[in-house]
């Protein structure tokens, strides 16, 4: 079963293997391949989530529909060659962030791509603010 891919993603290569030989690897050589936490998360094994959503990925390869968006809440599954050129709509606690997997993303979570916290602004003392800020002193 061979993928086409976009022609820059050819030259791409992971610790020496391109995208091709990633690919075909056997899941025990390419998990020695990764840096030692993402290596310790594949070891212990796929939990329920994580295999349904694998199995999810490999139906769909099998039937060659690589357009279709996968929804998923699992956030802390490692980024497999397989999942390469698929489109995934990551769950970041209030929508689905939809995310394409680029070969660069090998080795990462999916959780890394769908940013969960926004930035903290805050208003100033007596507008746009708390209650209790209302009684700040005020300059003058």
């Amino acid at each position: 079963m061979s993928i086409e891919f976009p022609p820059e993603w050819k030259k791409f290569t992971y610790r020496g293997k391109n995208l091709d030989e990633l690919i075909e690897m056997p899941m025990d050589e390419f998990i020695k391949l990764l840096p030692s936490r993402q290596r310790r998360s594949l070891v212990r094994g796929f939990n329920n989530h994580q295999r349904r959503l694998l199995e999810k990925i490999r139906k769909l390869r099998r039937q060659g529909n690589l357009d279709k968006t996968i929804k998923t809440h699992v956030r802390d599954l490692v980024i497999l060659p397989e999942m390469v050129g698929l489109k995934f709509g990551i769950y970041n606690g209030k929508e689905f962030v939809e995310v394409q997997i680029v070969p660069e993303m090998i080795g990462h979570y999916l959780g890394e791509f769908s940013i969960s916290t926004k930035k903290v602004e805050h208003g100033e003392p007596g507008l746009k603010a708390t209650r209790s800020s209302l009684f700040l002193a005020m300059k003058g």
